[in-house]
């Protein structure tokens, strides 16, 4: 709200900063008389308006500059988070044991490719990729592409994605939390999860 104020005054006196300049050429284009003023009052008047136009253009590349600095903070969020996700994708994967032409296939489900899609992509059979989502679906404990879904959902909703994300920042700038005694503070506990299987 109180940014949303100071955009209102300094448009407000640009407006009123350039009208003065437009209104002053019109009328002595135009030949309008005006009382006539002291000299002095009409030179405070110029210097101000042309204050009030260079005030607007510096707010107008300060917006700019915080526009693109959130913009590139909301990118590097995604990118943390989107290199935490693949990071418990890997962990994963290594956990059920599964073999690189596994991991595509599994990866490429995630993504919601169809057996089709996959087949062509990984230039085989539609038959060679079904058995192998099986044998994905086996070694997670899951018994189709749903359940599977539901285990990297779960990681989302309890928020182990943002953890990881924030350690990675954490890491990435050197930056480590510290508690009130000045000791480092714990990293973040993970919550353990049953899978019905």
């Amino acid at each position: 709200m109180r940014d949303l104020i100071i955009v209102v005054v300094v448009l407000v006196i640009q407006g009123v900063s350039g009208l003065f300049f437009v209104l002053d050429i019109l009328s002595a284009r135009i030949g309008i008389t005006t009382t006539p003023i002291s000299w002095q009052l009409r030179e405070l008047l110029e210097i101000g308006a042309a204050l009030g136009l260079l005030a607007g253009f510096l707010f107008g590349a300060y917006a700019l500059w915080r526009m693109l600095h959130r913009s590139r903070k909301a990118e590097d969020a995604l990118r943390q988070a989107s290199a935490a996700f693949m990071d418990i994708l890997d962990e994963k994967f290594d956990e059920w044991g599964l073999t690189p032409a596994e991991r595509d296939v599994a990866l490429f489900s995630i993504k919601g490719l169809s057996t089709r899609e996959i087949a062509q992509l990984r230039q085989t059979s539609e038959g060679t990729i079904k058995a192998q989502a099986n044998a994905i679906y086996r070694k997670a404990g899951v018994s189709g592409r749903p359940q599977l879904l539901s285990l990297f959902i779960e990681d989302l909703i309890d928020g182990r994605v943002a953890d990881v994300a924030r350690q990675a920042i954490a890491a990435g700038n050197g930056d480590r939390s510290r508690n009130g005694n000045g000791d480092e503070a714990p990293a973040p506990q993970r919550r353990k999860r049953s899978i019905s299987r």
